[in-house]
């Protein structure tokens, strides 16, 4: 079967429904796109003939690493992906498996619409899921259950299995990923401490720096220490802005602040900079040339023409740059998208439940009515302003949990506070989530109540395949009445769509006015 691109993983997707022709909305080639699509291909096919119940750990290790090079804004470059498709098929010939037998991912992509809705959900989701299990990896936890179920997912993509088979392995994937999700905050905290909230300013001093965006904890950690002595202060970028909270992490006095907001933002805000920028993992943008020579990338993220740091992680280059470079001649008084000079991090679900007396109290006594988790990926879609006008429409007797990127729309607001607590909590990144969902589950348990049965609201915005695997698990966690946007997956056919707004009532975002009288009629 021909190889040609299709690609409606993101929630930019071209036209609404898909990216074909020569290049992607996120400015992947259609080579690229093709060589993502063979190795996941090769990727189900080793899944498929892998003898073994628990994957080694090296195959683990290649399939985590994988999966995630296919992810939205993450490799670029169809060189990386080769030598992953050719690693893949060295490990499958020593499973008696043959190239030759590679899954077709066009097989999905034409298949029956409700197969390909929910195959296409498996996919995603497993790719999602394969970024936060990768993170752990990188701190030293694996998961057995996490692994097995990746190889399982992965094979059930070539077999012939009905919707009625495909729903239950779709709300498996949400499950697992709950293990996943708890197996990285434990990684985190216990490598790093837990979270504590900290002002993080905007302001970027005089002298050499280097920005670094992505997600990855550990290689900024690495960063730092190498940094240490050199003269060159780091600030984070983007979903690192949370590093700032962690105790191992802000104890390098040279780690200063946050540059920058979300990551589509990027190609403007690094216009010129006189920085170097390193990119840890996914979020990256095709580099435009006013800074492209001072773009570094490392772990699975890869663009022609930009120089990697390999796993040795030695970051000389990216700190010759930055001493080269030379930073700018007078301190930078940023803001952020409304105008505020620093944002407040930190209120994991360590911080948050510390003063849940505090919390539970205030609902009591009427001070706090309404909680809202307004979070997820942000993105240049026009209609995104959604989440900013909301979160300052919601009444002052309101608390608002965020996470991820898509907190940049507000989280330089002040929203003053409520019951003794900030309005506004930022309780990290994306891959934090599991933060949020054990706030939830310990608020329903104190209130002896079911989740859905809190004065709980659930705004969220996704953007790429981790958001995905999130929300698998808040329905495999039947977690219910989730507002989501700014649009709705392409690859969900009316028929699954409609059994997820029968069974979890999901509804698309309306107007900020609307969704908030709707929300707070009940």
């Amino acid at each position: 079967m021909e190889q040609q691109m299709f690609c409606f993983q993101c929630e930019q997707t071209g036209g609404g429904t898909g990216c074909t022709g020569c290049a992607g909305v996120c400015g992947k080639s259609e080579t690229a796109a093709a060589l993502q699509d063979i190795l996941t291909g090769a990727l189900v096919n080793l899944a498929a003939v892998c003898p073994d119940e628990t994957p080694s750990p090296t195959l683990s290790r290649l399939l985590l690493r994988s999966l995630f090079a296919t992810i939205t804004n993450v490799d670029f470059n169809p060189q990386t992906l080769q030598a992953h498709i050719d690693e893949v098929h060295a490990l499958l010939k020593t499973y008696g498996g043959s190239p030759a037998q590679d899954f077709s991912l066009q097989e999905i992509w034409h298949a029956q619409e409700d197969i390909r809705s929910l195959k296409s959900l498996l996919l995603f989701g497993i790719r999602g899921m394969s970024a936060y299990a990768y993170h752990a990896l990188m701190l030293g936890r694996s998961n057995a259950e996490v692994n097995s179920f990746l190889c399982k997912g992965l094979a059930a993509l070539q077999a012939s299995l009905s919707v009625e088979e495909l729903l239950p392995l779709v709300m498996e994937a949400g499950k697992v990923n709950l293990t996943c999700m708890a197996m990285l905050d434990e990684a985190n905290t216990g490598t790093y401490g837990k979270p504590e909230p900290a002002t993080v300013s905007l302001t970027i001093e005089k002298g050499p720096f280097i920005v670094v965006t992505g997600h990855d904890l550990k290689d900024l950690e690495l960063l730092l220490k190498q940094t240490e002595g050199t003269g060159v202060s780091v600030y984070t970028h983007g979903e690192m802005l949370p590093a700032h909270a962690y105790p191992e992490l802000k104890k390098y006095p040279h780690l200063k602040g946050n540059f920058g907001t979300a990551w589509q933002n990027q190609q403007k805000e690094f216009d010129a900079i006189p920085g170097a920028l390193l990119f840890t993992t996914n979020c990256l943008m095709p580099p435009r040339p006013s800074y492209a020579d001072r773009v570094f990338t490392t772990e699975a993220v890869s663009y022609q023409g930009t120089v990697h740091i390999d796993d040795r992680k030695d970051f000389t280059p990216v700190i010759q740059k930055a001493l080269a470079l030379g930073g700018y001649a007078e301190p930078q008084h940023f803001t952020g998208i409304n105008g505020g000079t620093s944002v407040v991090t930190g209120f994991g679900h360590d911080a948050v439940l510390s003063v849940a007396d505090t919390v539970i109290d205030a609902v009591k006594q009427g001070k706090i009515r309404r909680f809202f988790l307004v979070g997820g990926c942000d993105g240049a879609r026009p209609g995104r302003n959604y989440y900013t006008e909301f979160v300052k429409k919601t009444p002052a007797d309101s608390l608002i949990l965020t996470l991820a990127c898509g907190k940049f729309r507000f989280n330089d607001l002040d929203l003053g506070t409520v019951g003794g607590l900030p309005r506004l909590l930022d309780m990290g990144q994306c891959n934090d989530a599991y933060s949020a969902i054990k706030v939830a589950l310990a608020l329903a348990d104190a209130f002896h109540c079911g989740v859905n049965d809190l004065p709980l609201s659930l705004v969220l915005s996704w953007y790429e395949q981790k958001a995905v695997c999130i929300l698998l698990t808040l329905l495999y966690l039947g977690i219910q009445n989730i507002y989501l946007g700014p649009t709705l997956p392409a690859f969900l056919s009316p028929h699954i769509l409609s059994y997820l707004v029968e069974q979890y009532h999901i509804s698309p975002i309306s107007t900020p006015e609307a969704d908030l009288k709707k929300i707070l009629a009940h």
